[in-house]
């Protein structure tokens, strides 16, 4: 009997020693630190990668795509947070205790340093569509910007990878842009190997692109007569490259601009979402001093519209500087043809919901079956 316990108690001690069984390539040292990332587990959410990441700007439109996939891999991450409702949903990404919330303030600077000082990675998705009487484009995209590197700096943080936009320029007629492009010359000031993502318009399933532009029933507005040239991308590919980012050695210090694969013009957009939806939408051409007056009357209303800044930014052709692409990163950008149906499903009436995609409609009368009714 006391054998056969010693038997069992030996058997479970070499258990749990193969279990806690470390190898050398569970071992990654900074490069730039010297700090080791250890390995545990043997992969997914439930293991650890070593990593401790801070995402500032998770709780916007591209943040909860990253978190998702660094999360997979065991990573441990820090969500800033101004409200409590807007994270929620992040905290189920991951395993228990792998995501850590923190309440900031982006003019509280010890709350922000406390946010960053255990992590070896940190993300800067913060950014404004439209500008608010307590936060302006440059206090988000280039003050905010500054501190968060410079305390990523003082705590040696291994990476900084930072969000700007396409077609960002310090010279750019919107203040979006120019203030994105000031945010970018001033992080690389701080850290020169700081890596910078310049998305494209980026479509999914809670964008302000594609729903804003089938948002209207009745009617299709137009600016720059719907003639300016855009490559949108798909919020999930722009999420894998900058998830790709986080160890690829060749990225440091690299910029990328990350387009879908088809160029486009606003007017064949439309035609897209007309051909999609199974709507007839009638055309109208605005005139961008019109559009922007409206816009500006629009954002005195309580709620999100449409910004006068916005306008501008539809008046810009996208253009590629000769920065590193998806191809870069192995990546092959999503078809907005093929996958766009999921996202305008839901902007069909009742009699066409579940019908396949239908190509040259657009103009055509819709005939209905008695089937429907």
């Amino acid at each position: 009997m006391i054998a056969g316990l010693n038997i069992a108690k030996q058997s479970k001690q070499t258990i749990v020693g193969l279990a806690q069984k470390r190898f050398a390539s569970d071992l990654i040292v900074s490069q730039k630190t010297g700090r080791p990332l250890i390995k545990t587990g043997s992969g997914g959410r439930s293991s650890s990668n070593g990593h401790v990441i801070t995402v500032f700007g998770c709780t916007g439109f591209l943040g909860r795509y990253l978190i998702n996939r660094l999360a997979r891999e065991g990573a441990h991450i820090i969500v800033p947070y101004r409200d409590e409702d807007d994270m929620r949903h992040l905290k189920i990404m991951g395993d228990l205790g792998k995501i850590i919330p923190m309440e900031i303030h982006l003019r509280n600077k010890d709350s922000l340093e406390a946010a960053i000082r255990h992590s070896d990675t940190v993300y800067n998705l913060l950014g404004r569509d439209y500008e608010t009487k307590n936060f302006s484009f440059a206090d988000v995209h280039v003050e905010a910007s500054g501190i968060l590197a410079e305390l990523a700096a003082k705590h040696d943080v291994d990476r900084f990878i930072q969000m700007s936009a396409m077609n960002a320029t310090v010279d750019s007629p919107s203040k979006f842009l120019s203030t994105k492009a000031e945010g970018e010359n001033l992080v690389r000031s701080i850290i020169p190997n700081a890596t910078v993502v310049r998305p494209s318009f980026m479509y999914g399933q809670e964008d302000r692109f594609l729903a804003r532009l089938a948002m209207s029933r009745g009617l299709s507005v137009r600016i720059n007569g719907g003639q300016t040239k855009v490559r949108p991308v798909n919020v999930s590919d722009v999420a894998t490259a900058m998830h790709k980012m986080l160890d690829g050695n060749n990225t440091v210090g690299e910029t990328f601009e990350l387009v879908g694969a088809t160029e486009y013009t606003y007017a064949e957009l439309l035609d897209f979402i007309k051909e999609t939806t199974n709507l007839d939408i009638g055309d109208v051409n605005i005139p961008k001093p019109i559009a922007s007056l409206v816009a500006k009357a629009m954002n005195l209303l309580p709620w999100q519209t449409l910004g006068a800044d916005e306008i501008e930014r539809m008046m810009i052709n996208d253009k590629l500087t000769g920065a590193k692409t998806f191809d870069d990163l192995q990546i092959d950008p999503t078809s907005l043809e093929v996958t766009g149906i999921q996202y305008l499903r839901r902007f069909r009436t009742n009699l066409y919901n579940d019908e396949p995609l239908k190509k040259g409609v657009v103009g055509k009368k819709k005939t209905f079956h008695t089937s429907y009714l």
